[in-house]
C-alpha cells in the first residue's frame, strides 16, 4: 500500500517540474487540418488558439458564405482536435500512462 503511495508522490513530485516544460512545447506546437478538398485550412495552436486560417482565392469567387462558414467550422475543428489529441498524448507520456483525477486540462 504504501509503495503505491510513494509512486504517487514521486509522480506528483516529477508532474511539478515536467508540466510547465510540456506545457510551454506544447502550446509552440501547431496543427492544421483541411476542409473542402483542400479549400479551406485551418491552424491552432496547442492551447487551442486559431492562429492561421486560409481560404483558396478561387473559392472567394464561387462560394457562398454558408459553404465557406462550413468548411472553415469544419477545419477548425478538426485542427482543434488534433491539438487535444496531442495535449492528451502528452500528458499520458508525462504520467506514465496513469490516470490522474484532475489533470485534463492542464496542458491545453
Amino acid at each position: 500500500m504504501f509503495g503505491d503511495i510513494g509512486k504517487m508522490f514521486k509522480l506528483v513530485s516529477e508532474l511539478k517540474t515536467k508540466l510547465p516544460e510540456m506545457k510551454a512545447k506544447l502550446e509552440l506546437a501547431e496543427f492544421t487540418a483541411q476542409a473542402g478538398d483542400g479549400a479551406v485550412q485551418a491552424t491552432v495552436k496547442g492551447n487551442m488558439r486559431v492562429s492561421a486560417i486560409e481560404i483558396r482565392k478561387d473559392l472567394l469567387n464561387e462560394s457562398s458564405a454558408g459553404m465557406l462558414q462550413e468548411h472553415i467550422r469544419s477545419a477548425v475543428n478538426s485542427a482543434q482536435e488534433q491539438a487535444a489529441q496531442a495535449s492528451a498524448k502528452a500528458m499520458m507520456e508525462l504520467t506514465g500512462g496513469a490516470q490522474l483525477p484532475g489533470l485534463e486540462g492542464l496542458l491545453g
